[in-house]
């Protein structure tokens, strides 16, 4: 009976070096300007991945390392979300959306026996939920402080018949700012159909029946909309509130 694992050897490693060359020549063919980006962004994941399976392998039989590794995966997280969102320090608010929504699920779902208590399955679990709202809150808050500055007018025009500063904000980005759920949406409405996610095919690499997967995969999907859209929410009003913000003043 043939294997259910991928094969790792000299023709995993060329597939994965032809991929990453392939994105990063078109890119400069195209002037897309991401070629350097992606070939750092490949090189990273090789180290990055090879030094953190190493880790995990060592301490997914500590309850306690395996919670400081859930944390310091939250304050990576936060720190790529604040970097994209704006150069100022206000960009570390993003910790709080981050937070707050991937690490009370996760520790629900341990206590409610749904998710075993050990490294091996929280690691995983809360590291799909924090990467999710990582990205949900990037753009989140990219969308809202491109709208605070774009519609300036706007916003004071609200101001002068009244509104409050952070309803007056709300008023402007709030319309736009549920774009960042999208790729969630449509990634849940496909499944299936379009993509078979990360959860379903790692199950079934793993040995899992195809009903199982599916089940976990299904979990995974209405969790990560769940907390996306927590996520998406404090964004909008931590940055209505002018707490992140792109400059030293307010945009309200």
């Amino acid at each position: 009976m043939g294997s259910t694992t991928v094969v790792l050897g000299p023709a995993l490693a060329v597939a994965g070096v032809l991929a990453v060359g392939l994105a990063a020549a078109l890119a400069a063919v195209t002037h897309l300007g991401t070629s350097r980006s992606t070939l750092i962004a490949g090189a990273r994941a090789v180290l990055q991945l090879g030094a953190v399976s190493l880790l995990i392998g060592a301490i997914v039989g500590s309850v306690l390392f395996s919670a400081g590794f859930v944390l310091v995966m939250v304050a990576v997280a936060a720190w790529t979300a604040a970097r994209r969102i704006t150069p100022h320090r206000s960009g570390w608010w993003a910790v709080l959306p981050i937070a707050v929504a991937p690490l009370p699920v996760t520790a629900v779902l341990v206590l409610a026996g749904v998710v075993p208590p050990v490294g091996v399955a929280v690691i995983p679990m809360a590291g799909i939920l924090i990467g999710g709202t990582m990205t949900a809150t990037s753009l989140a808050g990219r969308r809202v402080l491109d709208e605070l500055e774009t519609r300036r007018g706007e916003v004071e025009a609200a101001l002068s018949l009244g509104f409050l500063p952070r309803d007056a904000a709300l008023e402007i980005a709030r319309p736009s700012v549920g774009q960042a759920l999208m790729p969630a949406i449509d990634q849940t409405r496909t499944v299936g159909l379009v993509t078979l996610p990360g959860a379903f095919v790692g199950m079934l690499l793993g040995g899992a029946t195809p009903v199982q997967a599916g089940a976990v995969q299904v979990l995974v999907l209405v969790l990560l909309l769940a907390v996306e859209t927590v996520a998406v929410a404090l964004m909008l009003e931590l940055a209505c509130r002018g707490l992140v913000r792109r400059s030293a003043t307010a945009v309200v």
